[in-house]
Parts: C-alpha cells; structure tokens; sequence
C-alpha cells in the first residue's frame, strides 16, 4: 500500500519537475522571431484589404506588398483612385514615404515611425512588419495558457533605455504555432492605448496565420482600422531594384 502510494507521488513529482522544466526552457526571442517571420518568410508578395473605420464615415483601400528578410519591405496603394502610388519602403532602419500628387519621397525620421500610418489605427512599423521585438525590446515570458489543444504565451515586450520606441512596454499573444493573437501598447504609465488583435485565423501561401488583423485606439472605441489579407505568397524570387527609392517612386510594381 506504502509502496503503490510513494509510486504516485513519485510520478506526481516527475510530471510537475517536467512542467516547471518545459516552462524554464521557454525562450521567448525564439517564438517572436519565429512569429515575426511567420508572416515574411525569406521573401513574400501580398495582397491587402484595409478598411478605417470612424463613427460618421469608413474608407476601403487596396494594397499590395513586398517583403524581404526582416529589413527590407514596399507597400503600395492601388485603389481606389485617389491614394493609387501613395507608397512605404523600409530599407533596414531607414524608411521613405511617396505621394505621387507631390512626386516626392520623404525620409521618416525614427521618432515618427510610431505615428499614424495613411490615417489609419496603424503606424509605420505596424505596417511594414517591423522586427523592432527583436532589436530594441526585452523579452519576457509573463504566463502560458491553452485553449483547442494550443499554448498560447503571454510575452512582456519592455524596451531598452535607448530604444527609438515611444511605448512604455507591449504584451504579446502568440500561440505556440507562432500566430501572434493579440499585442497590447501600454504609455509610459503602463495604461493600454492600443490593441491590435487578430480576428481571423486562417491559412495563406501554405502557412498558418492571422488573416485579418484589427488595430484599436482604445481611447476611441467607435473606431477601428482592419487588414485582411487577401493573398499571400511565400519565398518569392524579388529583384535587388524592388527596394529602392527609384522602384518606390514608380506607380507600378
């Protein structure tokens, strides 16, 4: 009886001493870095709906995309009429806007790429995918959850003293197939200002990942900007030319 009892607890031991190992070894980087490149691969072309959305009006867009690694990415509008080659490059830090009406390009100095994003709930680095997780934040596992047979961790994004960042700290969502659930954007007095969550899970270009995303300025709860993917590939061949400012002052691909 003794015996069959110290058997039990024995194993009770070893099943929670696994857990509490499992948990230790958890590197949040890696599942960021993993979720961050979920959505680029080594190269992708996509094709976006966006929608704002404000209590007395809503505007509808259509987007196209390129991306390259974790630096380099293009976004241009093609519809409807009046915002067609209205254009975003990211070439490493540095990022450029062009609006055709003024045939300019604009240099983004690093405290604006932060701010609103075509007046959208979006910012320049929303937008262009940014790996600034990786580079200008600490990561930190706060809890891990499960739900349809799925992890989901809870991550604390805190930046370093020298990040070019404007947020006290972010929370990530991201479920253990690295699809990123929810990030939260806290002030420098740790109050939530933004959400952004994603809505729709499906599966794109051979690859399982959020579908539609929605950004919340929680000051403002009658509005909201949405991103629907439309089509998605993955490791496509891209041209050196892509990302340059020539390509991003061109009103075609």
């Amino acid at each position: 009886m003794v015996s069959s009892y110290l058997r039990v607890l024995l194993l009770i031991i070893a099943v929670c001493t696994t857990s509490v190992n499992a948990e230790e070894n958890f590197d949040p980087l890696t599942l960021v870095t993993s979720a961050i490149d979920q959505t680029r691969g080594l190269s992708s072309y996509s094709e976006m709906t966006m929608l704002i959305k404000r209590p007395s009006w809503q505007r509808e867009s259509t987007l196209y995309a390129w991306t390259r690694g974790r630096e380099d990415a293009l976004i241009r509008f093609v519809a409807p009429a009046r915002d067609a080659g209205n254009a975003l490059l990211k070439q490493g830090n540095n990022m450029w806007t062009f609006n055709p009406k003024l045939n300019k390009s604009i240099r983004l100095p690093g405290g604006m790429m932060s701010q609103s994003w075509a007046g959208s709930d979006f910012s320049y680095d929303d937008m262009s995918r940014s790996d600034k997780w990786i580079k200008h934040y600490r990561l930190e596992h706060v809890a891990t959850e499960e739900a349809d047979g799925l992890k989901t961790y809870t991550i604390d994004a805190i930046p370093f003293d020298d990040a070019p960042v404007v947020w006290g700290k972010e929370r990530l969502r991201i479920r253990e197939d690295s699809v990123l659930i929810e990030a939260i954007y806290y002030d420098q007095d740790m109050q939530p200002l933004r959400r952004m969550v994603s809505t729709e899970i499906g599966v794109l270009g051979g690859r399982t990942m959020a579908t539609t995303i929605r950004m919340l300025d929680l000051e403002k709860p009658n509005s909201f900007t949405e991103v629907r993917y439309d089509a998605m590939d993955f490791d496509v061949a891209l041209e050196d030319r892509l990302f340059t400012l020539f390509s991003l002052q061109s009103r075609s691909r």
